[in-house]
C-alpha cells in the first residue's frame, strides 16, 4: 500500500495582476513532515503564495510556473470561509460527513472482497490517513480544547466573534487532519491556550504544513524551515525566496548577517567597477610618463611611440573585457529596507491621564478601577472575550459604557483598532493619510517619512493594500499627530516580524502614555511595564 502523503511542489511560480507583479520565480518543495513558515515584509506576497498553492487566486490574477499539490489540501485564510447562516452543529456535521462516509465505505467494501480489492484498498488508505474511525470523538475533543465547549451548537456562525470563528475553523481542521495544510495568520484572535493546542496539533501532523505568521513564538515552536520572501534579503535578482532551516530566533540573526554581507559585496564591487572604468580611460602618459618632453621626442616616437600606443590599446581592451564581465556578474544593489524608528507619542503633562471607576459595558467588560499616570506604559491582557478591545474603545470614546465612568485627561488621543477600515477604498494611501491627518500635519510629517509603507505603495488604492499594509497605514494615522495617549489594540497583528520588533523598540522609548492590548506572547514576555489582566465579566 503506497503512502497518501505527497509533497507540495512550486516550480518557478509567479503571480501578477494587471498593474503589478507580486511574486516571481518561486521554487519551493515542501515535503511531508516539514512545517514551513513564510515571512517577509507586508505586501511581499505571503498570502498570495498560499492562495496560488491552493488554486484560489482571484480571476484577475495571472499564474506562471507550475504547482503540484496533494489532492487533500486545505487552506485556512485570515477570514474563515463559513457562511453566516450555518450553525456550529451544521459546520461540524459537514466536516464529519466525508470521514463518516469513508469509514462506512471500508466496512461495506470489506464484505465484497476480493472483488472490491482495489477500491477497498484506496478507501482504507484514505480512512487510515485521516483516522476516520476516531473522527467524532476528535471533533468533540478539539472543540473542547479550543474553548468552544460553551458555545451552543445551534449558534449561528454570523454571531460568533472573530476568535470563535477561528477556533471553529481550527476544530474542523483538527478533525479532518488534511495531508497538506496552508494557514494564513492562524493565531490571530487566539488566546494562549488555543495557540498551544494549535502548536501541538501542527507538530503531530504528518503531512505538509505551510503557514504565514507574525507569531514569533509559534514559528520558534513549530517551524522546521522558514522561507523569507522579502527582496531586501534575497540574492542577486530579487527572485525566489531564501530558505533557512529552523525557527525565527535563529533566522533573525542569520537574516541580519545575510543583509550585511550583501551590502559589503555590493560596495566592494562598486569600488572595483570604478577602478575598471578608470582603466578604460587610460592614456599614453600612463605608459610613458615621469619625464619632461625633449626636442628629439619626435624621433623617439618613430621608434617607441607605436609600441606605447599598442600597449595602451591592449590595456584598454583588457580593462573593457574585465569591466564587461564585472558588470554582468555584479549583485543587485540592496534596496533600502523599510524601517520604523519614529516616535509613537509625545510626552506631555503629569498626574493621572486615565481615571476609570466601576466601568461596565454589558456582556463585554467589567472593571472596578483603573488609574494610568502620564508617561506610563500599560499592557492589557486576558483571554478572548474579557473586554480588552472594549476597554480601549471606551478610553478613546468610541464605546459608551453602560455604567460607571472613564475620564481621559490627555489632550490628543489616538487609537489603532484591530480592524482598520477606510471609508473610500478607491483613494490611494497618500491621499487617505493626507485627508485624515490634515494638510498641515501631512506636510510636517509626510507618510513616506514614517517608514511604514514602501514608496511604491503610497499611490496604491487602500482597497488593494494587503491586510498588513492597511495596518501599517492605520499605525501611521495613529502616530502622525504625536498623541499624548496612544491606544494600541493587538498592534503586532498582521505586521511583518521585522516591523513588530521595531514597534516594540519604539514602545520602549515612547515618552507619552501608551495602553496596549495584546495576545502576542513574544511582546508580553519582553514587556517591562505595568500589566492589567482582565477577567471575564460575570
Amino acid at each position: 500500500m503506497t503512502s497518501p502523503l505527497q509533497p507540495l511542489v512550486l516550480t518557478d511560480v509567479s503571480v501578477s495582476f494587471p498593474d503589478r507583479t507580486v511574486l516571481s520565480g518561486i521554487d519551493l518543495i515542501a515535503q511531508p513532515g516539514r512545517r514551513i513558515g513564510l515571512v517577509g515584509e507586508n505586501g511581499v506576497g505571503k498570502s498570495t503564495l498560499l492562495r496560488a498553492a491552493a488554486g484560489r487566486l482571484p480571476a484577475r490574477a495571472r499564474l506562471g510556473g507550475s504547482v503540484t499539490a496533494p489532492p487533500d489540501l486545505v487552506l485556512l485564510g485570515q477570514e474563515p470561509p463559513f457562511r453566516d447562516h450555518l450553525t456550529v452543529r451544521e459546520v461540524l456535521d459537514a466536516t464529519l460527513a466525508p470521514l463518516r462516509t469513508a469509514a462506512a465505505d471500508v466496512e461495506r467494501l470489506a464484505a465484497d472482497l476480493p472483488e472490491a480489492g482495489e477500491e477497498y484498498a484506496a478507501r482504507l488508505e484514505w480512512a487510515v490517513a485521516h483516522d476516520a474511525w476516531d473522527a467524532d470523538r476528535r471533533a468533540l475533543l478539539a472543540a473542547e480544547r479550543l474553548g468552544l465547549g460553551g458555545v451552543a451548537p445551534d449558534r449561528r456562525v454570523g454571531s460568533l466573534s472573530g476568535g470563535e470563528r477561528t477556533r471553529l475553523a481550527l476544530a474542523t481542521i483538527m478533525t479532518t487532519r488534511p495531508t497538506c495544510l496552508l494557514l494564513d495568520e492562524p493565531t490571530n484572535h487566539l488566546d494562549d491556550d488555543a495557540v498551544e493546542v494549535l502548536a501541538g496539533f501542527l507538530r503531530e501532523l504528518p503531512g505538509v504544513v505551510l503557514l504565514a505568521s507574525h507569531d514569533r513564538v509559534l514559528l520558534d515552536d513549530v517551524a522546521t524551515d522558514l522561507v523569507d520572501l522579502d527582496p531586501s534579503v534575497l540574492g542577486t535578482d530579487g527572485r525566489g525566496g531564501r530558505r533557512f532551516g529552523g525557527g525565527w530566533s535563529a533566522y533573525e540573526q542569520h537574516r541580519q548577517e545575510a543583509r550585511r554581507r550583501w551590502e559589503e559585496t555590493w560596495e566592494n564591487q562598486q569600488e572595483e567597477l570604478e577602478r575598471l572604468r578608470a582603466a578604460t580611460r587610460i592614456g599614453s602618459s600612463a605608459v610613458a610618463h615621469g619625464r619632461a618632453p625633449r626636442d628629439n621626442d619626435r624621433f623617439i616616437h618613430a621608434f617607441k611611440g607605436a609600441r606605447v600606443e599598442q600597449t595602451v590599446a591592449r590595456r584598454k581592451r583588457q580593462a573593457e573585457r574585465r569591466l564587461d564581465a564585472a558588470e554582468r556578474e555584479q549583485v543587485r544593489k540592496p534596496p533600502a529596507p523599510l524601517r520604523f524608528d519614529g516616535a509613537l507619542t509625545q510626552g506631555s503633562g503629569t498626574g493621572r491621564v486615565v481615571i476609570a471607576r466601576d466601568l461596565e459595558v454589558r456582556g463585554r467588560l467589567r472593571l472596578p478601577r483603573l488609574d494610568v499616570t502620564a508617561g506610563e506604559h500599560l499592557l492589557v491582557t486576558g483571554a478572548n472575550g474579557v473586554g480588552k478591545s472594549t476597554l480601549l474603545g471606551t478610553l478613546s470614546g468610541r464605546v459608551r459604557p453602560d455604567r460607571g465612568s472613564a475620564l481621559v485627561a490627555a489632550r490628543r488621543v489616538a487609537e489603532l483598532e484591530q480592524d482598520v477600515v477606510f471609508a473610500d477604498p478607491r483613494l490611494d494611501a497618500a491621499t487617505t493619510y493626507r485627508r485624515r491627518v490634515g494638510e498641515e500635519t501631512a506636510a510636517d510629517t509626510p507618510l513616506r517619512s514614517l517608514g511604514l509603507l514602501h514608496p511604491r505603495d503610497l499611490r496604491t488604492p487602500v482597497g488593494r493594500l494587503s491586510v498588513g499594509q492597511r495596518r501599517r497605514l492605520g499605525l501611521a494615522l495613529a502616530v502622525a499627530t504625536g498623541p499624548d495617549l496612544l491606544l494600541l489594540d493587538e498592534p503586532t497583528n498582521h505586521l511583518s516580524l521585522t516591523l513588530a520588533g521595531e514597534l516594540e523598540e519604539a514602545l520602549g522609548r515612547s515618552a507619552g502614555t501608551v495602553v496596549v492590548a495584546s495576545h502576542d506572547r513574544w511582546l508580553r514576555r519582553r514587556w517591562d511595564g505595568r500589566e492589567l489582566r482582565l477577567l471575564p465579566p460575570s
